[in-house]
């Protein structure tokens, strides 16, 4: 029992929500979903940098385990937070949602950010009793800098050069929503106008001399017929990342034997509304119950 106390008391519960301690609510509370218990900030890498945290939206009702949705926030590599929590209402259609921060580029060099990622699914899975998780049934998902992580996520899982082997828990997902994401991060050794790109900051550089990290860090890298199902997202009037670096990407997936859609959104840019639309929704929803009706085991890395 001393244990159980201790450990609620490390995540402390949003104001507002079911709550497994006393608290005082906030001056102006989240406009979070009702039903939920909410934790904050937890820690994925115990004692690591401040960056290596995570929220936690669980269904109060019910004992699950439910599937897990993790949103990987976007931002250049450099910028953004997991408070801007995308697939928040998910938690009302029976999945856990995760949102995580991971360190940027600024922070650390790649792969930093690949290695945050692998660690917090990791982590989920060994709590995953404890916070009602179907450790079978995982999700990764991010939107264009978190896009091109959640599909390394599902490409890069068997790269155990990325894991603290041998790993007790496994790194991989069940499946992929990629919004507009970087699936090839090479062209910063052949682009001299990339010099001082996002993608160049988070390499350590442009030119040759960055060649191989950039092909470890392209989820095209790693594409094989074992990968899981895909969703990607992707507008074809982006200025930011090019809408053929899905389209390349989908077509490296679908050559390899893996379930790939990828949803075309006509004159949308990097992002917006378009993204949440009622019909976009259902693609969404469709992709969830097409894949998770039934669990995918996770292997081992």
């Amino acid at each position: 029992m001393k244990y159980l106390i201790v450990l609620l008391l490390s995540a402390p519960l949003v104001a507002g929500f079911a709550f497994a301690q006393q608290s005082q609510p906030s001056a102006t509370p989240p406009a979070y979903p009702t039903g939920l218990t909410v934790f904050k900030d937890l820690s994925y890498v115990p004692g690591g940098h401040d960056r290596q945290k995570l929220d936690l939206y669980v269904p109060a009702e019910g004992n699950g385990p439910f599937p897990l949705i993790v949103w990987i926030h976007g931002g250049a590599w450099k910028q953004g937070s997991k408070d801007g929590c995308i697939p928040l209402p998910w938690s009302q259609k029976g999945f856990v949602v995760a949102s995580i921060n991971y360190r940027l580029s600024q922070d650390a060099k790649f792969p930093a950010q690949i290695e945050d990622c692998k660690a917090a699914i990791r982590w989920l899975r060994a709590h995953a009793t404890q916070y009602k998780i179907d450790r079978d049934r995982v999700i990764a998902w991010g939107d264009s800098a978190g896009g091109h992580l959640a599909a390394l996520l599902g490409t890069a899982g068997d790269a155990a050069e990325w894991e603290p082997g041998p790993p007790v828990e496994s790194s991989r997902v069940q499946g992929v929503i990629d919004w507009y994401g970087r699936a090839d991060l090479r062209r910063v050794c052949t682009d001299p106008a990339m010099a001082e790109h996002p993608v160049a900051e988070l390499l350590g550089g442009s030119g040759n001399r960055v060649l191989e990290i950039a092909r470890k860090a392209s989820p095209i890298t790693y594409v094989s017929k074992d990968d899981p199902p895909f969703l990607i997202m992707h507008g074809d009037a982006d200025n930011t990342v090019p809408f053929q670096q899905s389209e390349a990407f989908a077509d490296a997936l679908k050559g390899a034997g893996v379930p790939v859609s990828l949803i075309v959104l006509n004159g949308a840019g990097h992002g917006g509304q378009e993204f949440l639309k009622p019909d976009k929704v259902r693609i969404i929803d469709s992709f969830l119950r097409e894949y998770l009706s039934r669990p995918r085991v996770a292997k081992s890395p």
